[in-house]
């Protein structure tokens, strides 16, 4: 019995560590990546709203060890107005990731400005630029080593062999991004037959920081990041298509999440009082490569939106996780409000 619960315990450890070797060239994610929009590009500052903010927190692997959790603070704001032809917009965004037993944290803040041109009176283009910096730590002192086997059971006395130097590293990032806005639509919402597109490419930790608490000349991986979504209104009816594609390379390592969300408008916002508030309820699913099929729902109330998703397991950590991944919620509030007649929706 002790034989076989140490080879589950076993197989576990290695699936994990397999996975947090590879998740250390890559940076922090959310399902709900629109929720985030700094982590995708530092362009998107100021390009969609006069104003907007969002947490988010993401919590994984439970059924399998110390739970993976992460959390995001996102705030972004136009400068200037948008009617002139060109304008500006500012962002920060704080993200702490925890992991395992170890409780291996990575700390990032980063402070974003873009820059934004009219290419007509339905599109813009702008670039952006972020700097800021990476902050990693670990606690090893509830770790086991395996110098600390001495043939028969553990003991901790005996010395582990690590040569670790430090226990927090803090290095400076930098990035940049273009990003691309497509706005067409009707006056009124209740004609429903709004089109909106949105495209971009960025690059992270262009600097290429060292991260390695060993004083080895490793270094974290220039992430790219190219994405595309839309909102497309079926005209006259209360229902949008929500698709969306966003595909990252760090290194070795590539990601495609690929979604398609159905939104259905509950209420508009009334025209001449505003008494009435808009609202909107999305449901959809999308696929992440190699790693997870991901149920969500977002609910959008006027300046609010909360969203909700749920990822199944589908990688080689299905054995262990018994196909449990994690959940995700996050909050927004914008201004103006999206339901606005003279505005469409959008995610």
């Amino acid at each position: 019995m002790k034989i076989k619960t140490l080879y589950k315990k076993t197989c576990c450890v290695m699936l994990l560590f397999i996975i947090t070797s590879i998740g250390q060239a890559q940076d922090v994610h959310f399902s709900q990546f629109w929720m985030t929009p700094l982590l995708l590009n530092p362009a998107q500052a100021g390009a969609q709203q006069n104003l907007r903010g969002s947490i988010d927190y993401r919590n994984q692997w439970s059924s399998v060890a110390q739970p993976y959790s992460t959390g995001n603070l996102s705030f972004d704001m136009k400068l200037g107005k948008k009617d002139k032809k060109a304008f500006s917009g500012i962002g920060l965004n704080i993200s702490q990731d925890k992991s395992g037993d170890a409780q291996l944290k990575t700390f990032q803040l980063s402070v974003s400005y873009a820059c934004h041109i009219h290419i007509n009176d339905k599109s813009t283009i702008g670039g952006g630029i972020y700097a800021g910096f990476i902050q990693r730590s670990i606690n090893t002192t509830g770790l086991q080593w395996m110098n600390q086997y001495d043939g028969t059971s553990y003991n901790a006395s005996l010395p582990s062999g690590e040569t670790s130097t430090a226990n927090s590293i803090m290095r400076f990032d930098a990035g940049g991004g273009l990003h691309y806005e497509y706005g067409k639509g009707e006056k009124y919402m209740t004609g429903n037959d709004h089109k909106k597109f949105s495209a971009g490419i960025s690059m992270f930790h262009l600097n290429s920081p060292t991260y390695s608490f060993y004083g080895t000349p490793e270094k974290l991986y220039i992430k790219t990041v190219a994405y595309a979504t839309a909102e497309l209104g079926i005209a006259n009816s209360a229902l949008s298509l929500v698709p969306g594609v966003v595909y990252s390379q760090q290194g070795p390592s590539g990601e495609l999440m690929v979604v398609t969300m159905f939104q259905y408008q509950l209420k508009s916002d009334s025209k001449y009082t505003g008494y009435v508030k808009g609202s909107t309820l999305s449901l959809g699913a999308y696929y992440r490569s190699s790693d997870a099929v991901v149920a969500t729902m977002l609910l959008k109330l006027s300046h609010y939106a909360i969203g909700f998703s749920y990822d199944v397991n589908t990688s080689s950590l299905t054995t262990a996780s018994k196909a449990r991944g994690g959940f995700e919620v996050s909050l927004r509030f914008v201004n103006p409000s999206p339901f606005l007649y003279k505005n469409a929706s959008r995610l």
